[in-house]
């Protein structure tokens, strides 16, 4: 039986799309290799998103030629930078973009033939052709959603990468959850370049998120990633009614700087922004909030600058992402004049990060001496130790005997760190 191996990077619909290309290359006779020697079929599913990614591709096609098998290349780098890749790199037999993998068996074919295939078609619904069995993912799952954007942030590649925002039938979505709860999942992530956006359903990703609910076994619901303007009052409610729904949102900002979210083409400002989330704490007082921030975006000053610091100390995250700003090729900002130095960008995202990480502990201490339930994972690092997560998203060490992965019980929570969470059996806890 043939093997192959996936190496995926970038974000989690990355990860998503590796686990269905192993879901297809399954169904055509393979078995998925642990590392890429004596491997068939080599497929790297690359990202776009931050600077240099290409070069990383290069670099690792580069260590990888003298493996035997095919080699492919997948996800938003193939889409973006296409034939070039096999003219710069002669080893590489295929290239297929993010929404053309269902086409794997044809382009395995072609290359075994000693053709060289390039598939970047944005056009077709690869969800209709994939296949509708899936692997066991463990206790925790991605599903896509939603792909593409129709935002055309100045900073952002995804609209090329990706195309539009187009959305999978929510009865097919549901087809796919209830798959992956009988593999064992109890936690599903709902995944979208601008997940909700998503349209699939009359009443949208609300309506998706209340039909999921109702599927036998499914204990708990995430999504990710949001845009501030697709917040409407449905998705709010939902987080107030749905138990299953959990108290999380990542909803990017980017800035706190009017005029420099204008330069990026946001269309919102810093105090949408702001009010989005005091209807979201108003519906759901605990909830966790996430972000992303992008420091040295090109204009940006230090007073505007302190707006992005001033707006985080007025929010208060429990976690968040922040980037100094990455130029990319084809990207409207990418073209222009007034770059921030290097130096200032790595000292704004310095003093940012501080005040980000501050608040993350801070968040995470305020758990201590609570219960809270855990969703028991995988086995720590230690012996003796599993690991779950909280409704937080924050990892949980806690005693092996608490209970079985998959189980989700009630912990005490003793200690808190910067970015994890310890704790003992709670006095009459219950396993569900």
């Amino acid at each position: 039986m043939k093997r192959a191996f996936i190496k995926s990077y970038g974000c989690q619909m990355n990860v998503y799309d590796a686990q269905r290309m192993g879901d297809q290359l399954r169904a055509s006779g393979y078995t998925m290799a642990d590392g890429p020697e004596g491997a068939d079929l080599i497929l790297l599913n690359t990202c776009h998103i931050r600077e240099k990614a290409a070069e990383k591709v290069y670099s690792e096609l580069g260590r990888l030629k003298g493996e035997g098998g095919l080699i492919g290349v997948a996800g938003c780098v193939a889409q973006a930078e296409g034939a070039e890749i096999i003219a710069r790199q002669p080893r590489v037999d295929f290239v297929v973009g993010p929404q053309a993998y269902h086409r794997l068996p044809a382009l395995i074919a072609a290359a075994e033939r000693g053709e060289a295939p390039v598939e970047t078609d944005l056009s077709d619904d690869k969800f209709q052709h994939l296949p509708r069995k899936v692997t066991a993912r463990g206790v925790t799952a991605f599903l896509t959603v939603q792909e593409g954007c129709d935002k055309f942030c100045a900073f952002c590649v995804v609209p090329y990468t990706r195309g539009g925002e187009v959305s999978r039938p929510e009865a097919d979505i549901e087809i796919e959850a209830r798959a992956l709860v009988v593999a064992g999942v109890r936690e599903i992530t709902l995944l979208g370049q601008n997940v909700n956006a998503y349209h699939g359903a009359d009443g949208g990703l609300a309506a998706l998120a209340h039909r999921l609910s109702r599927v036998p076994g499914l204990a708990r619901l995430r999504y990710t990633t949001s845009h501030p303007n697709d917040m409407d009052d449905r998705l709010i409610a939902a987080h107030r009614d749905l138990e299953t729904l959990m108290p999380y949102l990542h909803l990017p900002v980017q800035a706190g700087s009017d005029k420099v979210l204008k330069a990026m083409n946001r269309k919102h400002t810093a105090d949408d922004y702001r009010r989005v989330i005091d209807r979201v704490r108003e519906a759901r007082p605990d909830m966790a909030l996430s972000g992303d921030f992008i420091v040295g975006f090109p204009g940006e000053t230090d007073a505007d600058f302190q707006d992005t610091m001033r707006l985080v100390a007025d929010i208060g995250y429990a976690s968040a992402y922040s980037f100094k700003y990455s130029p990319r090729p084809g990207t409207p900002a990418a073209t222009r004049d007034n770059q921030v130095p290097d130096a200032v960008a790595s000292a704004r995202l310095q003093e940012l990060q501080a005040l980000l990480a501050s608040q993350q502990t801070a968040f995470n201490c305020a758990l201590v001496g609570q219960t809270v339930p855990v969703l028991l994972e995988k086995a720590g690092r230690r012996a003796g130790q599993l690991v779950g997560r909280s409704p937080y998203l924050q990892p949980v060490h806690v005693p092996d005997t608490i209970g079985a992965i998959g189980e989700i019980v009630e912990v005490a929570i003793t200690a808190a760190h910067g970015n994890s969470l310890f704790g003992e059996p709670a006095a009459g806890r219950a396993a569900a």
